[in-house]
């Protein structure tokens, strides 16, 4: 039979700046790499322009900044877009992106109607799992329709959502929820588009919805999950959307393979965890992958090198190029044990969206999800906790050498702090050479157009050549539709998952019998990180611990978490920053904490900090650091209590 093609070979990808990107996609490209996959720093994902306050600290150090033409025209420099297949991870600015990429696109010489490639573009996981959302969920379901009518018309082999379960996984979601909440927000968007098109050219529409998902370390059982979005999608597109046409039916996806198994602790052992999960996207022939993204095997301990990159894209190349993988049809078809498991998590979705669809769909829904996901997520780190699931290096087998791979560099990259100082520049520089005039006549018409209710993706692009900024398409978007602030999914009502805690919650109410009231622990997100899983599940531990609890979420200024940390008489305030902004917020919050007569409440801080940068934390005066290799929340919590105590404060 005739050999199946290889996937797309991608690497996530972007940091610093647009110049050293590009460095580092033509180099990848070099080594054989065939797609780009583009990640974009927190202000370009959220809409602010590299000088915003909200935008200190986070500057190039998660993806690349983006903030004008100039920037993207440099990101692909000596890149003909003509002739490559783009991924681009954006959402609440998707239609901005999308505008300034066609924009650098036509300086190229391009035709437009050739580009090939991605847009993420799907909010509502964004409000459930990653949160860089900015709008409400109903003016950003429209722009996600924006877009896509207008790539369905104008750029028609580009895929303008790309509904991502990635995250879902990520933020705790089964096999199951994974399925159902990923469908039920791609039926979403296709309810929104079913009136903007022609209905004859709807199937065609509904053929250039993509997926991109996320594959776990249990491969059999991802590699079922797989192949039951395949039968679920085909069922949906025939049964609720009537296309006959099978091409058009095809769940079409890329993956990138779990980041949230990998662990700090042996991080060696994270290579075989990649190459699994691979496998589970690939060896299913009529379930397979078409684009295939892997982490590097220290992402636990901060950003990959281009050695680390290049080492996930070789795991790829020897799997399609050197295997026999590709000769051979399904290997499954057939397999009754197979054929069981897909029906098994068929059915629990297919239950999952009867009841989202009771409560009127994805959109309306946002609220029981983002619960559904935060509980879900309880108990796979309590299995994990009590050692019901064994994690290698970290509960079990956690003596071992020490890895060679980890170097005096610390095995990762660093960005350098002078970035940011020199993007500001060079965003001040492009603000002073561009046409004032058009700016304001591009700005005018995109905001009549956002207010009119009208397709944005022309006044956008017009905006892109115009010289306009992220931030102020961004303030345009904001001004006309205002600004959202998404469920946490974490309620004040404890669990019943209080087994095993109650030496804990004793230890709680001594405590708050010491102090005259019930320990109060404030858990805030600084700065624009929007992973928020972790600081969930501590409010969520903490809440069950008996402590009276404040989390308002994500996105907030270190001046707001010390505004509510005295508003709540806070005896000890957690933050959670995943973004590598730790230093800087961290830095601003302790002065800000000084200053505001509350230098005295311990100061706890999470997230993927190298030790370095830890013990600059407890120089600043931060009482406990956690990284992901502290997985006991019970031990946390322990010391929460501790912190807390009167009599160890007295003591000191």
């Amino acid at each position: 039979m005739q050999k199946d093609r290889p996937w797309l070979f991608r690497t996530y990808a972007g940091h610093s700046t647009a110049a050293k990107s590009n460095a580092l996609y033509r180099a990848n490209l070099d080594r054989g790499q065939t797609g780009l996959s583009v990640a974009f720093d927190l202000p370009t994902q959220t809409g602010y322009d590299s000088d915003h306050v909200l935008a200190r600290g986070e500057v190039g150090k998660v993806g690349v900044p983006v903030a004008h033409l100039g920037d993207m025209r440099t990101l692909f420099a000596d890149i003909p877009l003509e002739k490559m297949n783009t991924s681009m991870t954006i959402n609440a600015t998707a239609p901005w992106l999308l505008a300034l990429y066609i924009a650098v696109a036509e300086e190229q010489g391009a035709d437009v109607a050739a580009l090939q490639g991605t847009v993420q573009n799907d909010l509502v996981k964004e409000y459930l799992s990653r949160g860089t959302y900015v709008l409400p969920p109903g003016p950003s379901m429209k722009l996600i329709s924006d877009v896509a009518a207008y790539c369905y018309s104008e750029v028609p082999k580009w895929n303008p959502m790309n509904v991502c379960s990635y995250h879902l996984q990520e933020a705790g979601a089964t096999p199951e929820q994974e399925l159902a909440f990923a469908l039920a927000t791609a039926t979403a968007v296709l309810d929104t588009l079913r009136d903007r098109v022609p209905a004859e050219d709807f199937p065609r529409l509904v053929g250039r919805i993509s997926f991109f998902v996320n594959a776990g370390i249990r491969f059999v059982t991802e590699m079922c999950k797989m192949r039951a979005f395949v039968e679920l999608w085909d069922e949906i597109c025939r049964e609720r959307y009537g296309v006959e046409d099978p091409k058009y039916r095809r769940f079409r996806y890329g993956v990138q393979v779990n980041s949230l198994g990998l662990t700090e602790q042996q991080p060696e052992n994270n290579v075989y965890r990649i190459l699994l999960e691979m496998l589970a996207v690939t060896l299913s022939k009529n379930a397979r992958a078409r684009a295939v993204q892997l982490p590097a095997w220290n992402e636990a301990l901060g950003l990959p090198r281009p050695w680390d990159q290049q080492w996930s894209l070789r795991m790829q190349q020897v799997l399609a190029y050197e295997t026999d993988l590709l000769e051979y049809g399904d290997l499954f078809d057939g397999s009754p044990v197979v054929a069981a498991r897909v029906e098994a998590l068929k059915d629990g979705a297919r239950q999952e969206l009867a009841t989202l669809d009771a409560m009127g769909g994805a959109v309306a829904a946002i609220g029981y999800m983002k619960g559904r996901l935060v509980e879900s997520n309880a108990e796979r780190l309590a299995r994990i906790e009590t050692g019901e699931t064994t994690v290698v290096g970290v509960n079990a087998w956690t003596n071992g050498e020490p890895s060679p791979l980890v170097g005096e560099d610390g095995g990762i990259m660093t960005v350098d702090p002078t970035v940011e100082a020199e993007q500001i520049a060079r965003l001040e520089a492009w603000r002073a050479g561009r046409d004032a005039d058009a700016v304001e006549g591009a700005l005018d018409a995109l905001t009549r157009a956002a207010r009119a209710g009208e397709n944005i993706m022309q006044p956008s692009i017009a905006a892109a050549k115009a010289g306009v900024t992220t931030g102020e398409w961004a303030g345009v978007m904001r001004a006309v539709h205002g600004e959202y602030r998404g469920p946490t999914g974490v309620s004040d009502a404890p669990s019943n998952r209080t087994d095993g805690l109650e030496a804990l919650r004793a230890a709680v109410d001594a405590v708050s019998d010491r102090l005259g009231r019930r320990l109060s622990f404030l858990m805030g997100k600084p700065g624009l990180d929007g992973h928020s899983n972790g600081a969930e599940q501590i409010a969520v531990r903490a809440r069950d611990c008996g402590m009276t609890i404040r989390y308002e979420g994500i996105r907030l200024t270190p001046e707001a978490i010390v505004a509510a940390a005295a508003e709540t008489g806070a005896h000890v305030v957690g933050l959670s920053i995943l973004s590598g902004s730790h230093i800087p917020l961290v830095k601003d919050l302790v002065t800000r904490m000084r200053t505001g007569g509350l230098g005295h409440v311990p100061l706890i801080v999470g997230g993927i900090i190298p030790e370095e940068d830890a013990a600059r934390l407890r120089a600043m005066g931060v009482a406990a650091v956690y990284t992901p290799k502290d997985f006991e929340l019970n031990a946390i919590m322990a010391d929460i209590i501790e912190l807390a105590d009167p009599d160890r404060m007295a003591a000191e």
